[in-house]
């Protein structure tokens, strides 16, 4: 894994838990810009995905187990626009709440994929 994508998606995913977070305490909904936000860090992740994969494939083994490791960063790349899909349903601050909720759960994922890839 690269550490410096690891860190920059951990930043980007609090830097957008707190904006959505300071959104929902406003009571106002997801608004366009914060899909740009999601998008960016939906982006971060899935060229993790990308990098993850082609490690494998190229047999660099994690330190915990392959299994896992593919759990969690399927699971990463998933969190914010699964989060972002269900803020559309809940056009409300509940929406951005959920936004923010998924973001710290994608930060929370990369300091274990890190811990799972270097052991």
């Amino acid at each position: 894994m690269l550490d410096a994508l690891t860190i920059a998606i951990g930043v980007t995913a609090v830097a957008l838990a707190a904006w959505c977070g300071f959104a929902a305490y406003r009571d106002q909904p997801t608004k366009d810009w914060h899909f740009i936000g999601m998008a960016v860090v939906s982006l971060l992740a899935f060229a993790q995905l990308a990098v993850g994969v082609v490690q494998l494939a190229r047999g660099e083994e994690p330190h915990e187990g392959t299994a896992i490791f593919l759990a969690y960063l399927i699971g990463s790349f998933a969190a914010v626009p699964a989060a972002g899909f269900l803020s559309l349903a809940e056009r409300t601050r509940w929406g951005s709440a959920t936004v923010a909720a998924g973001a710290i759960v994608l930060a929370v994922l990369e300091v274990r994929l890190y811990d799972i890839w270097k052991g």
